[in-house]
C-alpha cells in the first residue's frame, strides 16, 4: 500500500495546474478519481481504500503524518528525529511509530508549511525556529547542520478545553485545600510565579489559575510562542515575540513586549515562561503596582528558582547579588513548584511563601508541601500535599477582605 499511495501521490501531483488555485474539493476529487481508475485497488476492501485516501489527502494538503497525530486527542506529544524516527506520548507513555516520511523533503515542506503559517522563517542560517500549529500546539524545529539527525521536530499538544482547578483536583495533582488558598492568593493579587521541570505541566497549571483572576481585570500575556488558554477574561491582550528575517523585520524579544505592556495600562502582567534577562523586568513589574502578575520558569526545585533568578537578571545588569535578591523577594509572593513523578503523573510538589530578605538571603516559609506514602499495585505514587505552615505576608489577603 505504501508503494500504491507514492505512486498515486505522484500521479496527483503531475496532473495539477499549478497556475490556477486548487481547493481542498479539487484535490478530493483528483484523489478519488486515481483510487478508482487504479487497477491494483479494484479488489481492495472499503476501509482501505478510504485509508488510502486520508493519507494522500493529508499528505497533498496538510501536514501529511503529523496530520493524524495532531488531530489524536490522546497524543500529547511528538517527537520527530529525522525523517524516520517518530516517538510519540500517548498517557505519558512513550512509544515508536511504525512508520516514517517518505524523504527528508516532504518532511522539509511540512515543517515550512508550519513556519510559515506563524508568519517564521527557518533556514541553514536560521536552523533553530519555535511556532504553534492552527489549534494552538507548540512546535519547536531544529534544522542540519545543527542537528545531526536531520531535521527534528518537537510538538507538544495541549487540550482543546483548558484544564481547570477541579479537574486538577480529580486527577491528585493538588488538593482542594491548596487550590482554595490559590484561589483567594490570585483574588488578592499575590504575584505568583511557577516552577518545574520539563513536561512537568507549568503552563497547565498557569492556566487553571486564570481563571480565578477577576473578569475586570485588564491582563496582558507575554509569550516567546502564544500558548497560553487564559480562561472567561474579556479584556485580555496576547502578545507574541518576533524573530528578524531576511525582509528587515527587527527582532521583537520579550523584554520589548515587557517594557510596551506597561504602556497599555495591564493590571495584570502574565509572563509565559522567563529564560534570561527579561527576569528583571518581570520583576520590574511586579514590584511596580501590577500585582497579581504570573510567570513561570524552569528549575528542580523552589529554592533553585530563586537561585536561576538571580543568574538570568545577572545576564541582563550588573547590581550586587544583594540587591538582586532584594528584588526578587519584594516581587515574587508565592512559589509554587511542579514535579513529574517516576509514573508520570504531574503534581504540585511544594508551595512557597516568599517571606523578606534578611542575612544576605531569601526567606521562605512553606505552606504545602507533597509526601509520598509509597505505591500501588498498578505502580501509581500514592501521596498528597500536606499542609506544613501559615501564610505570614497577608497584607493583600486582608485588603481583599478574603482572609
Amino acid at each position: 500500500m505504501e508503494e500504491i499511495r507514492r505512486k498515486l501521490e505522484r500521479q496527483i501531483l503531475e496532473q495539477m495546474d499549478y497556475r490556477k488555485d486548487i481547493s481542498d474539493e479539487d484535490i478530493a476529487e483528483m484523489i478519488d478519481s486515481a483510487i478508482v481508475n487504479l487497477e491494483e485497488l479494484a479488489c481492495c476492501p472499503v476501509s482501505q481504500r478510504i485509508r488510502l485516501k486520508t493519507d494522500l489527502f493529508n499528505s497533498l494538503r496538510r501536514l501529511d503524518l503529523l496530520q493524524i497525530f495532531v488531530e489524536d486527542e490522546e497524543v500529547t506529544e511528538i517527537m520527530i528525529n529525522g525523517k524516520d524516527t517518530i516517538f510519540l506520548e500517548k498517557s505519558g507513555r512513550l512509544v515508536r511509530y511504525p512508520r516514517g516520511f517518505d524523504s527528508a523533503e516532504k518532511l522539509m515542506d511540512v515543517i515550512q508549511m508550519i513556519v510559515a503559517g506563524c508568519n517564521r522563517v527557518i533556514n541553514t542560517s536560521a536552523p533553530i525556529v519555535d511556532a504553534r500549529l492552527e489549534g494552538g500546539a507548540r512546535i519547536h524545529v531544529v534544522l542540519p547542520p545543527i542537528s545531526l539527525n536531520g531535521p527534528v521536530v518537537t510538538i507538544r499538544r495541549f487540550p482543546k478545553d483548558p484544564i481547570t482547578m477541579d479537574w486538577l483536583i480529580r486527577k491528585n495533582s493538588i488538593t482542594a485545600s491548596a487550590a482554595e488558598l490559590l484561589r483567594k492568593l490570585v483574588l488578592s493579587g499575590y504575584n505568583i510565579f511557577i516552577s518545574g521541570g520539563t513536561g512537568s505541566g507549568k503552563t497547565t497549571f498557569l492556566n487553571a489559575l486564570s481563571q480565578f483572576i477577576p473578569e475586570e481585570n485588564r491582563v496582558i500575556t507575554i509569550e516567546d510562542s502564544a500558548e497560553l488558554q487564559l480562561q472567561g477574561l474579556p479584556n485580555l491582550v496576547r502578545l507574541e515575540t518576533r524573530n528578524a528575517n531576511a525582509e528587515g523585520c527587527q527582532v521583537i524579544s520579550i523584554r520589548d513586549l515587557i517594557k510596551a505592556s506597561l504602556r497599555m495600562r495591564p493590571d495584570r502582567i502574565i509572563v509565559g515562561e522567563v529564560r534570561g534577562a527579561e527576569a528583571f523586568d518581570m520583576l520590574q513589574c511586579m514590584n511596580t503596582g501590577h500585582d497579581g502578575s504570573m510567570s513561570t520558569g524552569h528549575a528542580n526545585s523552589a529554592r533553585d528558582m530563586l537561585s536561576r533568578l538571580e543568574n538570568m537578571v545577572l545576564m541582563g545588569i550588573e547590581l550586587p547579588l544583594p540587591a538582586i535578591r532584594q528584588q526578587i523577594a519584594s516581587g515574587i509572593d508565592i512559589l509554587v513548584h511542579l514535579g513529574r513523578l517516576r509514573d508520570h503523573s504531574r503534581r504540585v510538589l511544594s508551595i512557597e511563601e516568599v517571606v523578606g530578605f534578611r542575612e544576605n538571603e531569601i526567606q521562605m516559609n512553606s505552606l504545602y508541601q507533597f509526601e509520598e506514602m509509597g505505591t500501588d499495585e498498578k505502580g501509581m505514587v500514592i501521596g498528597s500535599l500536606v499542609e506544613k505552615g501559615e501564610l505570614v505576608r497577608k497584607t493583600k489577603l486582608l485588603a481583599a477582605g478574603l482572609s
